[in-house]
């Protein structure tokens, strides 16, 4: 017997008619009976009696029901457990991101995603890509999200969106701002670098050097936090990616994308031998849909 027999007899012994079962299975009568038959013909012997419109077990149908029972019984845990993984009840997503994405994008992602996805639980971190490789081979993340993909190294990913490279100031000290900043304009201007902030630094500062620029760099920071938090307190302006900018604004603050345009990719990764689960791919394109949102605001 298949499961498919199994499934039939145990809905026809439970049920006692072929129409109560069809009902169950959400089958046609026809279909129920046929398998039925064909249940018996493998087997060898009746299972059960026809009297009175009813199908009255044969004895060797009892003896043969207390071990399919158990069989049925691991077939609706494992349609349960299938039911609940794609919920995500009781499930958990280890989600790390760089934290200039943790200012805002990931976690409107995250509330979205929990509207309707409710029993999902998050295990938020921050990563470097320094240390991106290590937190997904020692498994300490599901998924990484930055902004380069490493090379040479046993790794999938998939693009989620892009932003650009926006200056971050006090309105005082731009009034007249242009929609679009020149970089030659910070020449001069008392600036918060963050060269060493990994790739968007490194964006930023291998255009300016391309350029010939000069820059007034008065503090450098290791951190978007400290350089928006040094922006607020007047010591200068920075240049930050548009999501890290969007989540720095409050009053007196303003942002402006530069010219020439600066853009980064942003990357969903993670190792090819453990690609995501079905949930954690949902949670990615929940991810790429906010990117794309807070992208075209």
């Amino acid at each position: 017997m298949n499961l498919r027999h199994i499934e039939i007899f145990h809905a026809v012994y439970v049920n006692g008619s072929v129409s109560a079962a069809a009902r169950m299975l959400n089958v046609s009568q026809p279909s129920v009976s046929k398998v039925l038959r064909h249940a018996e013909s493998l087997l060898g012997f009746q299972l059960f009696d026809r009297t009175g419109g009813r199908l009255i077990p044969t004895d060797d149908a009892h003896t043969l029901f207390a071990e399919v029972r158990e069989i049925q019984d691991r077939v609706y845990a494992l349609r349960a457990a299938s039911r609940n993984l794609k919920r995500g009840a009781g499930a958990i997503l280890k989600i790390s991101a760089l934290p200039s994405l943790t200012l805002d994008l990931v976690p409107g992602a995250v509330a979205q995603f929990l509207r309707t996805h409710p029993t999902v639980k998050f295990d938020l971190q921050t990563i470097h890509h320094e240390d991106l490789l290590r937190k997904l081979y020692e498994r300490e993340t599901d998924v990484a999200i930055a902004y380069e993909v490493p090379q040479d190294a046993p790794l999938a990913s998939q693009y989620l969106g892009s932003g650009e490279l926006m200056v971050l100031y006090r309105e005082s000290e731009m009034p007249d701002a242009p929609p679009r900043v020149p970089l030659e304009d910070l020449a001069g201007k008392p600036l918060i670098s963050l060269a060493t902030s990994g790739p968007i630094g490194v964006l930023f500062t291998s255009e300016i050097e391309r350029r010939g620029i000069e820059l007034d760099e008065v503090v450098s920071a290791r951190t978007f936090h400290i350089a928006t938090a040094l922006v607020r307190q007047g010591v200068g302006m920075t240049v930050v990616d548009s999501f890290t900018a969007m989540a720095s604004l409050t009053p007196g603050l303003a942002m402006r994308p530069l010219a020439p345009r600066l853009t980064f990719d942003i990357h969903a990764i993670y190792l090819q031998n453990r690609p995501p689960t079905a949930l954690a791919t949902d949670f990615v394109k929940a991810l790429a849909r906010r990117v794309e949102a807070v992208s075209a605001i």
